[in-house]
């Protein structure tokens, strides 16, 4: 019988957004709040959320909630199987995320001693990205 969480896992990874936030998550080695991936990705809180709950249960991500935010980060994967998974994600061709890592780049410079203080679409994003 087939392990029904490495099936969950390549369902979750199979679709564009939630691969390209597990993907982040694999490089930027740190973890991440819904309002960064929501301005790392360009994306609404609704679908930024969904992408990493669907993560979440597919075991690929494990939350905490940290004041008023809940922090993503990567799940320590135990099973060989589910380790190849994670390791072929890692080695996806880094010039496909490129403008997304360096979006997430400047929102976890953001960070005060290593928290998320900036909400999503904030001005001071807007300022360090050039886009107001």
């Amino acid at each position: 019988m087939i392990d029904e969480k490495y099936i969950d896992a390549l369902k979750a990874l199979s679709e564009p957004n939630r691969l390209r936030l597990f993907w982040l998550l694999l490089h930027a080695n740190q973890e991440i709040t819904v309002a960064e991936a929501m301005d790392v990705t360009q994306d609404n809180q609704y679908n930024v959320s969904r992408n990493l709950k669907m993560l979440y249960k597919a075991g690929l991500l494990t939350p905490h909630k940290q004041g008023k935010w809940v922090y993503y980060t990567l799940k320590e994967q135990t099973a060989p199987h589910c380790q190849s998974l994670v390791q072929s994600v890692k080695f996806l061709p880094k010039e496909n995320f490129s403008e997304v890592m360096r979006l997430c780049l400047i929102r976890l410079s953001m960070r005060v001693n290593g928290e998320c203080v900036v909400g999503a679409n904030s001005d001071e994003w807007l300022q360090a990205t050039n886009q107001a």
